[in-house]
């Protein structure tokens, strides 16, 4: 009984640092992500994983850094684009055009490095810094490629992935994460939106925008 006694009290133990002590925390989740300013995009969800160390700075503030794998990037709808020639009708005449839909997929190594204030026991607000690597460089196409022209010429059907190095796309990216936390005995839930400081591309000024929900389990050190 004193057993039973002792870990339903633990399990009510908030997982908040103590002033100078750290935490580590393995955590994965969700990424709901886009890409700014485009036409005909539908959000990518994808991956969110890696591990966070936090350390109490004060009474009910700490200082988190993390290394996470995330997947970004967009999915783009009826694409129309590539070499071609069009009559006064518009229609395709000559050339090779591909129609259908893309996936940009740019995953990142971000290292978010941010401050956390809690508000109440377990509940925190916070917000920070996020440097990023680019880890992925690649687009999925879906849909047809047409050669010569619509009615007459070759059709082939696509469904593969296809790398963009040397296609404009930026290694370094820079965020602004902001969000909460919520904490109860060791185990962390937290959201955050990564906000875009600079562009994905060198020629475009799109930039990263990204929904994310995590789930993490606290071990005090």
């Amino acid at each position: 009984m004193m057993i039973a006694a002792m870990m339903i009290a633990a399990l009510g133990v908030n997982a908040q640092n103590e002033v100078g002590q750290f935490s580590i925390m393995p955590k994965a989740g969700v990424n709901i992500a886009t890409l700014t300013k485009g036409e005909n995009t539908k959000s990518r969800v994808g991956l969110a994983a890696g591990v966070e160390v936090a350390y109490g700075v004060a009474k009910n503030f700490e200082i988190t850094g993390a290394v996470l794998y995330s997947q970004q990037g967009v999915k783009v709808t009826d694409i129309v684009g590539g070499e071609y020639d069009l009559d006064e009708n518009d229609n395709l005449i000559g050339g090779r055009v591909f129609n259908g839909d893309a996936t940009f997929k740019l995953d990142q190594i971000n290292i978010p490095i941010l401050a956390q204030y809690y508000i109440v026991k377990g509940l925190a607000i916070k917000a920070g810094i996020q440097p990023g690597f680019a880890a992925v460089k690649k687009i999925g196409l879906k849909g047809n490629f047409y050669q010569g022209s619509v009615q007459g010429g070759n059709v082939t059907p696509v469904d593969e992935t296809y790398s963009l190095k040397g296609e404009g796309v930026k290694g370094f990216q820079l965020a602004i994460p902001v969000g909460l936390s919520y904490e109860f005995a060791n185990v962390v839930l937290d959201a955050r939106y990564n906000i875009g400081v600079t562009k994905a591309f060198k020629d475009a000024d799109s930039k990263h925008s990204v929904f994310q929900i995590t789930l993490g389990y606290k071990f005090p050190f």
